[in-house]
């Protein structure tokens, strides 16, 4: 009997449609991303790189509601572990995203700690490893962001683990969550991103529940993955070869996930996310109409 999972709230996003930038001719036009998420039978979704969707509240809201879409987040990057002075860029650009959310109806924002080295050239930016000062600097600067944001714009933050950022393995996931206040910062828990780097997402669920606000649902094809860490591949040229792949057929398995999910007793939401960048336009629609049909084969 296929469980019924009430607490989970099942949506997708511009990434699932290979959309990573506000503006890049190789991604498809937001009107086709909001017409073909709508038809694949999502109700929830986020807005992906600030500017990619309209960012004038009025005109969204009236361009998701023909829709019958509803909004549940907006995505910022932030550098924090770099220190106070970053503080005044962070936040102009966090204000941006946090208006157009709020305005929304959207109730969080997802954080994704600045990249290592970049996804599109491979280059190496800054070490991969914290020194014990910067980690200072990334725990006070995200409780601080989450501060704000909460007294400003009334959202709170879900702080999302990714590969090549320094939130990533299960031991700085643990790290970053040990040296945060849970009324401050909690965490979007991508089963994507997380397995990419060796994590176990329902252990993570299961040993730090009340630290889990938001869900990315994700897989990985384990023998591309291999590939990837053996070569040490960059992210960007990983997602390229496919490491990212349609469910099920990857892992983590997405059932006991959402099990664990739903164990805790709490509404959350569990976003879709395939990473595809590039890919061809006509890829996304039948992947998502087939992934939507498989999440409410178990419950979702």
């Amino acid at each position: 009997m296929t469980p019924v999972l009430d607490r989970i709230r099942v949506g997708s996003a511009p990434d699932s449609w290979g959309v990573w930038f506000a503006d890049d001719p190789q991604q498809v036009p937001w009107q086709r991303f909001l017409d073909e998420v709508a038809e694949a039978g999502y109700s929830w979704i986020e807005l992906g790189p600030y500017g990619y969707l309209p960012t004038d509240p009025a005109r969204l809201t009236e361009e998701v509601n023909r829709r019958n879409l509803k909004v549940s987040a907006g995505t910022v990057f932030a550098g924090l572990h770099r220190g106070p002075s970053v503080w005044e860029a962070t936040w102009e650009h966090v204000s941006q995203v946090a208006s157009l959310t709020q305005a929304m109806g959207a109730r969080h924002l997802v954080v994704i700690p600045s990249f290592w080295r970049d996804d599109k050239t491979a280059e190496i930016l800054e070490p991969p490893e914290l020194t014990a000062e910067q980690w200072g600097h990334l725990a006070r600067g995200m409780e601080r962001l989450g501060r704000q944001v909460k007294e400003t714009y009334g959202l709170d933050i879900v702080v999302h683990p990714h590969a090549d950022t320094h939130i990533d393995t299960e031991a700085n996931v643990e790290r970053f969550l040990d040296s945060t206040d849970s009324g401050l910062v909690n965490l979007c828990l991508d089963t994507g991103h997380y397995a990419y780097c060796g994590g176990d997402s329902v252990k993570l669920i299961e040993t730090y529940g009340e630290r889990i606000g938001y869900l990315h649902l994700k897989q990985v094809d384990p023998d591309i993955l291999a590939e990837v860490v053996a070569n040490e591949l960059p992210f960007g040229p990983a997602v390229q070869r496919g490491v990212m792949c349609e469910p099920p057929g990857g892992v983590p398995a997405l059932e006991p996930v959402l099990q664990a999910a739903q164990n805790l007793g709490v509404d959350l939401f569990a976003i879709v996310e395939q990473d595809m960048y590039p890919c061809d336009p006509d890829k996304p629609l039948p992947i998502a109409v087939r992934t939507r049909k498989f999440l409410r084969s178990c419950g979702a």
